[in-house]
C-alpha cells in the first residue's frame, strides 16, 4: 500500500529528502509514485502539514 499526498500539500519539499526510493514528484502538489513508494512512512513523518497519508 502506497502513501498519497493529499491537496494540503504545500510543496515545502521537507519530504523530497526523506524518500530512500525517489518516489516523489514535486509540483505544485507533490505526488508519491505508487510503483516506487514502499510505504516506509519517513515522508508522512517529516511533513509539517500532515498532508501525506497511507492510501
Amino acid at each position: 500500500m502506497a502513501y498519497v499526498i493529499t491537496e494540503d500539500c504545500t510543496a515545502c519539499g521537507s519530504c523530497i529528502d526523506e524518500c530512500p526510493v525517489e518516489a516523489i514528484i514535486e509540483g505544485d502538489i507533490y505526488k508519491i509514485d505508487p510503483d516506487l513508494c514502499t510505504d516506509c512512512g519517513a515522508c508522512a513523518d517529516v511533513c509539517p502539514v500532515e498532508a501525506i497519508h497511507p492510501e
